[in-house]
């Protein structure tokens, strides 16, 4: 896992460090006036922020093919999804379907040749008109997918192939994730649960044996006790705003389906929410432990934000019923405002076939997906702590009238089969 912490980063810590030394050296503080925090800092106010996800489908089916994709402009879907980030300008941004591209300085994401050409040549660089955007501090860590397990894991008989790698993928890192941020990023906090073995999650729904019923039983106890619960990875992210964490906890549960009977994708979709229901209760996360060995998830009081391409429809589509609920009706999460947009709705009528008997309401709908099965779904999520008071909230999905429609289009897309979907939230400072 690395993060960027870029020369201007460095400069703003010396700057805080001489500071910091001027202080030692002044007479004591007197109490906490009307503009001082009760540290006696300065009293800082209400800080808005942009946090957004976008699964932009920048995955490639062979290895280095995006690093090359991305190595000069000019190609077509890059720059469209650069265009959407232009447009909506959030802060803090999780892309998914970002195939991992390990950095040449592992100190600094933004020396993964992949992320390089995406700032460089893509964001960086104004699309048809919009404002270029930057990001100075990025993450970016390995996923399970592609990453051969050595273990039968569908159970057919045979070891090998994108089904038996911890997560599905034909070479490690395909379908990735990616953190870009305006806001500086504090390494020492980042945990990472690649390796957290599904079976350690008390009541997991580890599948049953289709043919016995057995619970549990699809896989033989030496393969259970390794499987893996993420299908990529699952992130908690601390982004610095006004020097105080706001947790990104992001990760891309695996899709409901491509299974048998058993449900094995459904299942293990519903517990990779389930983690960050958990992660975020303090009382049910004692069976938590990360990448590092660090056990427990979020303090009380902590403020955060869970993102990312859930695969999990709250009404409609193939998901265990209630996996997107274990989020929606948590109670830390603020579902205040639910984000829409008027080509969501649109769409639905448009495209016909199973939208016409989803129970959802189709503004909602984050992904445009098969007309005849599943129809278009809400998938993807951003959903901040109750401490964060929402602002406004919003999918990018113009209507067919907006000229800005040609970057979502119909199949086969411009930029991806789902939509960035953002969130503003007010901060609380020092005060």
């Amino acid at each position: 896992m690395v993060v960027s912490h870029p020369a201007r980063a460095r400069r703003a810590a010396l700057t805080v460090a001489a500071v910091a030394a001027l202080a030692l050296a002044a007479p004591a503080a007197a109490a906490p006036g009307p503009d001082r925090s009760a540290d006696g800092q300065p009293a800082v106010g209400p800080t808005q922020l942009r946090v957004a996800t976008f699964n932009a489908s920048l995955n490639r089916e062979a290895e280095g093919r995006l690093t090359t994709d991305l190595s000069a402009p000019g190609n077509a879907q890059a720059a469209a999804v650069a265009e959407i980030v232009q447009r909506t300008r959030p802060e803090v941004l999780l892309v998914n379907e970002f195939d991992y591209v390990a950095p040449t300085d592992p100190a600094d994401a933004r020396t993964s040749p992949a992320v390089a050409g995406l700032l460089d040549n893509y964001l960086g660089v104004g699309q048809n008109g919009a404002e270029p955007i930057e990001y100075p501090y990025a993450f970016v860590a390995p996923s399970n997918t592609g990453v051969p397990s050595g273990l039968d894991l569908n159970q057919d008989g045979t070891v090998g192939g994108p089904d038996d790698a911890w997560g599905f993928g034909v070479f490690p890192g395909q379908y990735g994730m990616l953190v870009l941020s305006q806001h500086p990023i504090d390494l020492a906090g980042v945990r990472t649960f690649q390796q957290f073995r599904w079976a350690d999650m008390p009541g997991a729904l580890l599948p049953d044996d289709p043919a016995t019923g057995e619970p549990g039983g699809f896989w033989p106890e030496e393969v259970r006790s390794q499987v893996r619960l993420s299908s990529k990875s699952h992130w908690d992210v601390p982004v610095l705003v006004d020097g105080r964490p706001v947790h990104l906890l992001a990760s891309h549960p695996t899709p409901p389906t491509f299974d048998g009977p058993e449900d094995r994708n459904g299942r293990r979709n519903h517990d990779e929410i389930r983690f960050w229901a958990d992660y975020v209760t303090p009382r049910a996360a004692g069976y938590v432990y990360d990448d590092q060995g660090r056990r427990g998830g979020l303090k009380p009081g902590e403020r955060f934000v869970v993102a990312g391409d859930l695969n999990a429809d709250p009404l409609d589509g193939d998901s265990v019923a209630g996996a997107a609920q274990q989020l929606l009706e948590h109670p830390r999460v603020n579902t205040s405002l639910t984000p829409t947009s008027a080509g969501g709705a649109e769409a639905a009528v448009l495209q016909g076939g199973a939208n016409l008997t989803h129970r959802g309401d189709p503004a909602q709908d984050t992904a445009d997906f098969a007309d005849g099965a599943p129809g278009n779904l809400r998938v993807d999520y951003v959903l901040p702590s109750r401490n964060l008071r929402l602002l406004d909230a919003g999918v990018f999905w113009p209507e067919t009238g907006d000229p800005l429609s040609r970057l979502t289009g119909t199949f086969p897309f411009p930029s991806s089969d789902h939509r960035l979907v953002w969130v503003d939230v007010a901060v609380p400072g020092r005060g």
